[in-house]
């Protein structure tokens, strides 16, 4: 028997870390083309950041929509991933095809995004009920899966989407229906809830509960630096690369901005496994302290050489993202069991409903102050959230995360 479980929470990680990552490549798609839609299309920088932001809603709506009526904790979690991935692939593919204006594309990236707030937190979800003891690793694996996903587009861009954003998106929707049908060989694993009925308190229990606020809180600030980081990485460094004299800024800078996202994937890892043994709240604690510095270090490194440049984006984008799994693993093990996928669900709503200012903010502060600088703000992130995790470790609920590490 222990060594049936052993070997199916083996294969559950594999085939649902690859599914994630496939379906995890719409959510850059987008931005990715960005320069060549706004060039084709006459898209203002508004327009072209809402082809970003329109996904950041529509996976605050389709979570917030899930967690109200607890659909995660309904709805087999294969057979919600799996339409889900396949919803947003339709979605992608119709832009490539159909679209060449700025409003229809914007609306069917608010449907990409209402269609994965079904893929990522059914993900964690789905690991959680397969491992109990070294849950930190196995959602540490699915959220390095979803970066590497995440950051693909970048790297189909470079290898020869410059000029072509329909290979772009084609790309990802083709990748995102193959991850969408790979889940569909899920079985639920040991530690998997019975399918809970639909109680409206849930939520009320969920957002009083004081364990899960500070985690939560913890995971909000962490959220406000992640996401603005990925969607101007790429506009930064070419700015910094062509300050610094750089030739073919823009493709080189397609390249370092898939390394940037991608290497989080190691981070997210390699900090589960981290978190498991010396605690979540303390990994989480570090990552944050090192990604907020990087935010003011930006501006001291913008136009260096490559020699500076390159090292220093690798390693904020390891630990700007290394934390994120264990803000979900910590309320996988505080939150009411029954309702974890609800719990989850909200966590990430309204994380990424926070995302949508910062995204936003970054633009005109770079319009203040420069690229150079234009990353500062983002600093405030990760003091409130290191704040909250420290708190959070001082507390009895520690006890119950990571085996009792805290």
């Amino acid at each position: 028997m222990m060594t049936a479980v052993a070997d199916g929470k083996w294969r559950a990680l594999v085939l649902v870390g690859t599914a994630e990552l496939f379906a995890m490549t719409l959510w850059f798609s987008g931005t990715a083309v960005g320069p060549e839609l706004a060039t084709a299309w006459d898209l203002s920088a508004a327009e072209t950041a809402w082809l970003t932001n329109a996904v950041q809603l529509g996976f605050v709506v389709g979570a917030l929509l899930s967690a109200s009526l607890t659909i995660a904790d309904v709805v087999p979690p294969r057979y919600l991933f799996a339409g889900s991935a396949l919803a947003g692939a339709g979605a992608t593919a119709l832009i490539a095809g159909f679209v060449s204006s700025g409003v229809p594309a914007i609306v069917l990236r608010f449907l990409t995004g209402v269609a994965l707030a079904g893929v990522y937190p059914t993900g964690m979800k789905m690991m959680a009920a397969w491992f109990d003891e070294g849950r930190g690793f196995a959602i540490g694996v699915l959220v390095g899966a979803l970066t590497v996903g995440s950051a693909s587009p970048h790297l189909l861009r470079w290898i020869g989407g410059v000029g072509r954003p329909d290979l772009v998106l084609y790309g990802t929707a083709g990748l995102a229906a193959l991850g969408g049908l790979l889940v569909l060989a899920y079985e639920d694993g040991p530690y998997q809830p019975e399918t809970a009925p639909f109680d409206p308190g849930a939520i009320r229990r969920v957002v009083t509960d004081r364990g899960v606020v500070l985690a939560n809180t913890g995971y909000f600030g962490h959220m406000w630096e992640l996401y603005a980081v990925w969607t101007w990485i790429p506009i930064y460094l070419a700015a910094s690369l062509e300050a610094g004299g750089v030739a073919n800024a823009q493709r080189l800078a397609a390249l370092l901005a898939f390394g940037t996202i991608a290497i989080g994937g190691a981070g997210a890892w390699l900090a589960g496994s981290a978190a498991d043994r010396w605690g979540r709240s303390l990994v989480t604690s570090v990552s944050m302290g090192i990604s907020g510095a990087a935010c003011l270090l930006a501006g001291v490194v913008y136009g260096s050489s490559l020699l500076v440049v390159v090292p220093f984006v690798l390693v904020w984008g390891f630990f700007v993202v290394a934390d994120s799994a264990q803000f979900s693993a910590t309320v996988s093990e505080l939150a009411d069991g029954s309702y974890v996928g609800s719990a989850l669900t909200l966590q990430t709503a309204v994380g990424f409903l926070i995302t949508i200012g910062s995204i936003q903010l970054i633009p005109v502060v770079q319009g203040v102050v420069g690229w150079r600088w234009a990353f500062a703000p983002l600093v405030l992130g990760p003091l409130v959230g290191t704040a909250a995790m420290l708190w959070l470790r001082s507390l009895p609920e520690a006890d119950r995360l990571a085996g009792g590490r805290g």
